[in-house]
């Protein structure tokens, strides 16, 4: 446990802490499985950077499946005996989990009250860490940056589409042009990996020549749609349509299907991850709803 801990954080004072153990405790654990496979598991790089050697990598990835199954078996026992205990723990991106989520955790947990559920509001790569790492059961996130290596499952379709104030002049228009579009101020999401369809929109405005002006930068679409419908500009987005919150808005939603591709949000789990019964009713309470 404690090398598993270092070895995950880099770090003996945040391992020390994760274990409620001092530094030097680890340390001569350490010491003591270094001596008995008689080799090094670990590399100190200056004062604070920590590598592991090729041989620390294999006990480390040894060490995380011996702790993942650990908690699967007593998750098994605990519903072989019939006891009324488990936990599930979900990652998502704050959107996800203020416009999607809460209908479905509140339907869960009537059903489901003795399940301990943990939810992590994260950027979407944080997100697939989490659960690269096995720190949380299900990831929620795009399906275009969930690597092969994860299990992922079409959730909910997710369109882009362009936010304009309702009576917009835009929004008299069939199919809106790149040309329209570049005239008006933008509220855009920031420039990151985390927002795939703003760099293609910027390469469309690039590739046919055309200025535009950004107004503002927002990762939130709550915050950007406020903006909106004050007038300061119009947004890029990506929505999941029908959404009650957005039909309270005084906003049109134009799509932008013609010049981009719509995404999915994705359900994404580790391979070798084995859903309990109760865990696979939450999926099964996802897919239905």
């Amino acid at each position: 446990m404690g090398f598993y801990h270092v070895a995950k954080l880099r770090s003996f004072t945040r391992a020390a802490e994760a274990t409620y153990r001092t530094q030097s405790a680890l340390t001569q654990q350490i010491k003591a499985l270094e001596k008995e496979f008689g080799c090094q598991l670990l590399e100190r790089i200056g004062k604070r950077k920590i590598m592991l050697t090729p041989v620390g990598e294999r006990f480390f990835r040894f060490s995380e499946s011996l702790l993942l199954e650990y908690d699967r078996l007593r998750e098994d026992m605990a519903e072989h005996k019939g006891l009324k205990k488990g936990r599930l723990r979900i990652a998502a991106p704050f959107t996800t989990l203020y416009q999607l989520l809460p209908e479905v955790i509140k339907k869960y947990n009537r059903q489901f009250p003795w399940v301990e559920i943990s939810l992590f509001d994260r950027p979407q790569r944080e997100v697939v860490e989490l659960v690269k790492n096995g720190d949380v059961d299900l990831g929620i996130a795009s399906e275009s940056i969930i690597p092969g290596e994860l299990i992922k499952q079409r959730w909910k379709k997710v369109e882009p589409v362009l936010l304009t104030r309702a009576g917009h002049p835009l929004s008299r228009a069939k199919k809106v042009s790149l040309e329209k579009i570049a005239q008006c101020p933008l509220i855009l999401p920031p420039k990151s990996s985390e927002f795939l369809h703003r760099s293609k929109l910027e390469e469309l405005f690039r590739r046919h020549h055309l200025s535009y002006l950004v107004v503002m930068e927002s990762s939130n679409i709550e915050l950007s749609s406020l903006y909106v419908e004050m007038g300061l500009g119009v947004s890029f987005a990506s929505i999941v349509r029908d959404l009650p919150v957005f039909k309270k808005r005084k906003l049109e939603y134009l799509s932008l299907s013609h010049f981009l591709v719509p995404e999915y949000i994705c359900i994404a789990a580790r391979k070798d991850k084995k859903m309990t019964s109760f865990q696979d009713s939450f999926l099964d309470m996802l897919f239905s709803g």
